[in-house]
């Protein structure tokens, strides 16, 4: 459903108009958005953004222009968010307070990220796919993981293809990140270098 009062800029794509819920929202010249996007009232979406299937944006969520929101991230915009008062009476918009979050110009969000609420995401930051977001990410910067931590920088103005780690040298399942956000092998945690990969390593881990 699209609601009257949506805002639409010119040759804005909505490919399945049936199977999105925006409402009072202001959407801007170029953008495209796929099926079961939910985006709600004051938001403000950019020029060419592009917004994948299964996104929800609520209100408080200001995007700017150019940029890629992943299929099912997810914003936020309560800290503490109840379905009741302590005296069990329902909670309405006036028993809680929503903070603002703000997506910079072409910045870009993957797969089933997180991004809780009163952040900016700065411009021309990549946030890695299933990241939950819980501090500001500063501008041309990789951000990956739970807690979401930097993993280094995106070099130019617009990232170039080459200049963005690849998946198996960054999020690799026999990876780990450092407390200064740099990349390990689990060999190298464990003491196991040497250890063929694929097969069971019997050391014990390297403590200190």
């Amino acid at each position: 459903m699209i609601a009257e009062d949506v805002q639409l800029g010119q040759n804005v794509t909505i490919f399945h108009p049936d199977l999105v819920n925006l409402y009072g929202c202001q959407i801007g010249d170029g953008t495209k958005i796929g099926a079961f996007v939910e985006i709600r009232k004051p938001v403000r979406i950019g020029r060419n953004v592009k917004i994948q299937a299964f996104a929800f944006i609520p209100e408080g969520v200001t995007i700017e222009d150019g940029v890629f929101i992943g299929p099912h991230v997810c914003f936020t915009n309560d800290m503490s968010p109840r379905a009741a008062n302590p005296d069990g009476s329902p909670m309405t918009a006036a028993d809680w307070e929503m903070q603002p979050t703000s997506v910079r110009q072409g910045a870009s969000i993957g797969a089933n990220a997180t991004i809780l609420c009163g952040i900016t995401i700065g411009e021309y930051a990549m946030v890695g796919a299933g990241a939950v977001v819980t501090h500001d990410v500063p501008p041309r910067t990789l951000v990956a993981g739970v807690p979401a931590r930097a993993v280094r920088q995106l070099d130019g103005t617009v990232p170039r293809q080459d200049t963005v780690p690849r998946q198996d040298t960054v999020l690799r399942q026999d990876t780990v990140l450092r407390q200064d956000g740099t990349a390990k092998s689990v060999a190298e945690s464990s003491g196991c270098l040497d250890a063929p990969r694929g097969q069971q390593c019997n050391s014990r881990p390297k403590t200190g």
